[in-house]
């Protein structure tokens, strides 16, 4: 699919920036990519994102769409095909949960980096977040079953 002047602001070490372009990838869109250096923000990333002010950022046709998880829904809706959230209401509302479950357990994140001076503080809270997400991936391949979907494009970090 060609490019509908779609520009992705990010950093190569960022994972909330790769699940943009997993997403956009699955999705066939090409785009433009804009490395930012976070210590020296560039005036168009702090133009796009002026609230947090941190990648990734999806400009699309000149609008600005901050937030990954909140752009990986708007890849969804713009280019509906490969869908990555489910179809039915119920089940995009679960994918939702367990993205926002993934987001939000700290610990996993602590764990994985140096986000403490007590080394293995996290690592119990971490193992038994990640045992919940195990018991609701029930032995399947991915969250939304066949084939890769918004959950796994957001828990994707965790196996980079």
């Amino acid at each position: 699919m060609a490019s509908e002047d779609v520009v992705l602001y990010g950093t190569w070490s960022s994972s909330f920036v790769d699940r943009v372009k997993w997403a956009l990838k699955m999705k066939g869109v090409e785009y433009q990519f804009v490395e930012e250096d976070l210590l020296n923000k560039s005036p168009m990333l702090l133009q796009y994102n002026p609230v947090h002010k941190k990648v990734p950022v999806l400009v699309h046709a000149g609008k600005p769409i901050a937030e990954s998880t909140v752009i990986l829904q708007y890849i969804d809706e713009v280019w509906p095909q490969n869908p990555i959230m489910p179809e039915d209401p119920y089940d995009r509302a679960t994918a939702r949960f367990w993205a926002k479950f993934i987001d939000e357990k700290e610990a996993v994140w602590a764990a994985i980096g140096p986000c403490t001076n007590e080394p293995g503080k996290n690592v119990e809270p971490a193992l038994a977040a990640l045992r919940v997400l195990d018991d609701h991936l029930g032995g399947r391949k991915f969250f939304s079953g066949d084939t890769i979907g918004y959950v796994d494009l957001v828990a994707g970090w965790m196996i980079k």
